[in-house]
């Protein structure tokens, strides 16, 4: 272990073995990293233990430079670990460079099927035995931290104190293409929203695309800019300054050059900082197979729902005069062939589309019977995780306390978290 210091903080590097199956634990191993924070003032305190599941899938735990968001709410009670859930971060890394050495595609998906909430909470309950000696934890689950948060609760109540979710609640049955159905309509208010606040943008969106429709488009890095990539900006628009972000990138997109005008360097640099999965391959590698259970393949399913709402069809648009409209969190079989860090893993991906003997992720009975503290802020017309089938699960888990709120939207934990966290806190202690 490796402990350094931040200005009112003590941090602690850590690392963890587990098996890569963990029904199979004597077969391989593969690494996990947390790192451990604490309030300088009470490092060697006895405290209870917070672990934090980030969103996603595919992202590493924030790393906080200080006491930015919850955390400085967190360490006034809290030895926090800020877990890399497995294949991101720290952890044992799965992406483009590492999955070769598996073999091929076929060795790869199986490898793969092994990186959904089920093994990241089976990794948990190995953590915990080691850090806490058998304690009882608080967890924190931000939007698919959430979703991990809620198979916990299904498998391994026991290990848990309380359960904080903010933006996670999963619907416990729903197919993958029942969650991409309801998501285009959140993301059409999205867009309205969006050109309500800029109405300039509904040109310059429009302009954008007919550029990149007509000539073949490549960013810095190798990504191809088609108008249907172009649209998948559209991620930007749940959280809470996105539709800004979104209108400074647009309004930079052209420069006069003397072969005319051209797409600028600055905005071939911000769209391919939001769009690449360099970063972060195994949110678009595993992204539908999240909400996998049972026989049913995923077999694209964003993709599939997509042509039930001929609205977000960039070629219909340009050939008519309304509004370009943008995408939201969907993963698409093109992003495997636009995106140079998803190319190689596009035969793998496709397999797990495939896929027809997913696990069960929540068990109803057990949730209808739970007796874990849990709160859980629910963002009112949240983009990524439907509000409806949020308050649906609520009600399914005995006990659950909700805030739905419309002050934040799904990063309302990183832009205001102390206050969530305080609110969060108080509903599973009963204290409003």
């Amino acid at each position: 272990m490796t402990s350094y210091r931040q200005p009112g903080l003590v941090l602690t590097d850590r690392h963890f073995t587990v098996p890569l199956d963990h029904a199979d634990p004597t077969g391989e191993q593969i690494g996990l990293y947390g790192r451990e924070i604490v309030s300088s003032t009470r490092a060697g305190a006895d405290l209870p233990w917070l672990v934090y599941l980030e969103g996603g899938p595919g992202f590493g735990a924030r790393r906080f430079p200080g006491k930015q968001a919850w955390l400085g709410r967190a360490v006034q009670e809290f030895r926090v670990l800020l877990l890399d859930q497995r294949g991101t971060g720290l952890s044992t890394p799965a992406n483009r460079q590492t999955l070769p050495l598996r073999g091929g595609p076929e060795e790869q998906a199986r490898y793969l099927a092994h990186f959904r909430a089920d093994s990241i909470v089976r990794d948990c309950e190995a953590v915990r035995a080691q850090l806490t000696g058998g304690a009882r934890w608080t967890v924190l689950g931000q939007s698919f931290g959430g979703f991990c948060a809620t198979h916990y609760l299904s498998t391994a109540p026991e290990g848990l104190k309380a359960v904080l979710i903010t933006g996670g609640l999963p619907a416990l049955d729903a197919r993958a293409e029942d969650v991409y159905r309801a998501a285009y309509p959140r993301i059409q208010r999205k867009n309205e929203a969006h050109y309500a606040r800029y109405p300039q943008d509904v040109e310059r969106a429009r302009r954008i695309a007919e550029h990149l429709s007509g000539r073949r488009t490549v960013l810095p890095g190798g990504y191809v800019l088609t108008p249907e990539a172009f649209q998948s900006l559209g991620i930007q628009l749940g959280t809470g300054d996105g539709s800004h972000q979104l209108h400074y990138l647009l309004e930079n997109a052209f420069v006069r050059t003397a072969d005319g005008d051209e797409l600028s360097d600055t905005f071939q640099q911000g769209v391919l900082a939001a769009l690449s999965y360099a970063a972060h391959p195994l949110y678009a590698v595993l992204h539908e197979a999240i909400y996998a259970q049972g026989e049913a393949p995923t077999a694209w399913a964003a993709e599939r729902a997509r042509a039930e709402f001929p609205q977000f069809d960039a070629e219909k648009t340009l050939a008519g005069d309304g509004p370009l409209l943008f995408t939201g969190e969907s993963v698409h079989p093109w992003h495997f062939e636009t995106d140079p860090a998803l190319r190689p893993l596009r035969e793998a991906a496709e397999l797990l589309a495939a896929r027809t003997d997913w696990p069960a992720l929540y068990d109803a009975e057990r949730l209808a019977a739970n007796e874990v503290p849990v709160a859980a802020a629910v963002y009112h017309d949240d983009m990524y995780v439907d509000t409806a089938h949020s308050l649906a699960t609520a009600r399914a888990i005995r006990g659950l306390r909700t805030w739905v709120t419309d002050e934040y939207e799904h990063d309302g934990v990183r832009a205001s978290g102390s206050r969530v966290l305080d609110w969060l806190l108080a509903l599973v202690r009963d204290e409003v």
